[in-house]
């Protein structure tokens, strides 16, 4: 039965688990109680998320770095400190998580939807250009799965059209296009330490900058409006308590030391991953342009054509799971199909009124994010690109074992 599906009664390919996530250890563990024992458990007193700020914009090639309680927030406070006001527009692709845009209307601006290119999964240059309206203001591009979008042509764009540039690298810690690494690119870039990120500490987030006024208003906001220098009880502007914890961040220095390794091991994992599943007929795995120095892999993503594979992703997704291959159809519908969007769902962030009265999601479409939302995408977790290379040789064996069996399995699909 060696030859024989795992779903049909084989042998699967797989049976021990991938690496698993988070990473921790004993260093952890001292750093953790090292700032138990300080006494000092807020950031205003202790040094542990200062020091953290300063290696992790340092290792970005920016000049300063504000961590946040998380990435949501990091976007949010990273558009208001760009001046975006009531009714701005600003443009988000369609295949991210919901903060991209949500964190737009929170800050009472329009997010309006541009469209993917078809092979990177990243926001579409050309597509940018011909969204810019007179109300636009600033662009939000995301590193799909960490793979840097195509930035020498957004920020050309958005220096004609004087727009801010704020870069979601959320899934690309360490990731680097034409040699620099991402998020010191734009003007801001926002990242996050959540549970499942490629540097995390449950919860958490960092805005980084070379700008220092941008800087400056972002920590004021994150600090409750104060100034450096200035009084308790005196607020310059609206902000809130966005500040990280030291037990945070003293896990974020703990987990920083061993980070540029993980970064390699995954960036070498994926690149030889994406290698072998390519020979597979519709078989497309994320298009690594030659602008990409390092690729961030927290997501790996690939698209599946049924036609020429021989199966829908639905059933080649069955199959992989009974051969031991944890996979996803990752964003299953475009964000402007969600109810938030179709049902203009903003609570008090209506400023849309004024200045776009007729606005309708209904009506928007993007063609290449809906062919890999409803059809084509396929994830991989990055926690899976920590193993070795023979990890990735059982995931490239079980695709090669199911298409060579698709003949079995086609007629599940009708």
């Amino acid at each position: 039965m060696a030859d024989q599906l795992a779903i049909q009664g084989g042998a699967p390919v797989r049976t021990k688990p991938f690496a698993g996530w988070p990473v921790f250890g004993e260093s952890d563990q001292q750093a953790l109680i090292a700032a138990l024992q300080s006494g000092n458990w807020g950031k205003l007193q202790g040094d542990q998320v200062r020091t953290f700020e300063k290696r992790f914009a340092e290792y970005h090639e920016a000049r300063h770095g504000v961590a946040i309680v998380n990435g949501t927030v990091g976007l949010r406070l990273a558009l208001l400190a760009a001046g975006i006001q009531a009714g701005d527009e600003v443009l988000v692709p369609p295949y991210t998580f919901l903060a991209t845009a949500s964190a737009v209307i929170e800050a009472n601006a329009v997010p309006v939807f541009v469209d993917l290119e078809l092979d990177t999964f990243n926001i579409d240059p050309k597509g940018i250009e011909a969204a810019i309206t007179p109300r636009t203001r600033a662009v939000i591009p995301v590193h799909l799965g960490g793979l840097p979008c195509n930035m020498e042509a957004i920020m050309a764009i958005a220096r004609r059209h004087k727009l801010t540039v704020i870069e979601d690298a959320c899934h690309a810690h360490g990731a680097a296009y034409q040699g620099h690494r991402v998020g010191s690119l734009g003007d801001l870039g926002v990242f996050s330490f959540q549970s499942s990120k490629n540097l995390c500490s449950g919860e958490g987030g960092i805005i980084l900058t070379n700008d220092d006024e941008l800087a400056a208003r972002c920590w004021s906001m994150h600090n409750c409006g104060r100034v450096p220098g200035g009084a308790w009880y005196e607020h310059h502007v609206i902000g809130g308590n966005y500040r990280l914890s030291e037990f945070q961040g003293a896990v974020l220095n703990s987990q920083f030391d061993r980070f540029d390794q993980q970064a390699d091991t995954r960036d070498r994992n994926g690149k030889y991953l994406a290698g072998r599943l390519a020979k597979l007929p519709g078989i497309y795995p994320q298009v690594r342009t030659a602008d990409c120095t390092r690729h961030g892999y927290h997501l790996f993503s690939l698209r599946v054509v049924a036609d020429e594979f021989g199966m829908p992703r639905e059933v080649l997704l069955d199959a992989l799971k009974a051969e031991g291959i944890p996979t996803s159809p990752g964003y299953l519908i475009p964000l402007y199909r969600q109810r938030l969007f179709e049902n203009l769902a903003f609570g008090p962030y209506t400023s849309y009124r004024a200045s776009q009265p007729n606005l309708d999601y209904r009506k928007v479409t993007c063609p290449n994010c809906e062919t890999i939302s409803y059809s084509q995408g396929v994830w991989l977790e990055q926690r899976i690109f920590l193993g070795t290379r023979e990890d990735m040789d059982d995931i490239a064996a079980a695709f090669e074992k199911v298409h060579a069996h698709r003949d079995q399995l086609a007629p599940a699909a009708g």
